[in-house]
């Protein structure tokens, strides 16, 4: 079964790449779908996403990355994919994922929503604790990747070069 992974991945964090990890073994194949639809202020382009999300999924095989500007669901579709996955941190991912899997059947019916609790160490991080902890000159390392470390600190160094 060919699974799809969207979001916004900015940046991408452990507690993403955990949901990979794991979703990996688990599918024929993953789909990462990096959000192109502007529905939120990003801090990375969507190219800088995808490439920073590409990087991170080297190691596995049957794990791809595309882009997606449309509904997820219909995502899903484009690229044959059976189901949508998700990950869950907190009580209040399962009431929004609830009410996201409701919409999702009205779209479609044949695409299946399937979650991932996420790891207890990993609960609490979210990419925009991660950008705010980096652009207050915090150490983001227990949070993401050292290559996505340095670029969110590449990034933010440019955005204060043009300032």
């Amino acid at each position: 079964m060919k699974v799809l992974y969207p979001g916004t991945f900015d940046p991408v964090t452990y507690g993403h790449l955990d949901v990979i990890k794991r979703a990996a073994p688990m599918f024929e194949h993953v789909v990462v779908a990096v959000s192109n639809h502007g529905r939120k202020d990003t801090l990375f382009t969507s190219s800088e996403r995808i490439e920073l999300m590409r990087t991170m999924v080297t190691p596995y095989p049957n794990v791809e990355v595309v882009t997606f500007d449309n509904l997820a669901v219909d995502c899903a579709v484009q690229n044959g994919a059976a189901a949508v996955l998700r990950g869950l941190r907190v009580t209040s991912d399962f009431e929004y994922e609830f009410t996201m899997a409701k919409f999702m059947a009205e779209q479609n019916c044949n695409i299946q929503p399937v979650y991932l609790m996420a790891d207890a160490k990993l609960t609490h991080i979210s990419s925009t604790a991660v950008k705010e902890i980096a652009k207050l000159n915090g150490d983001v390392n227990l949070y993401v990747p050292k290559y996505v470390e340095e670029a969110l600190q590449d990034k933010l160094n440019q955005l204060k070069n043009v300032a």
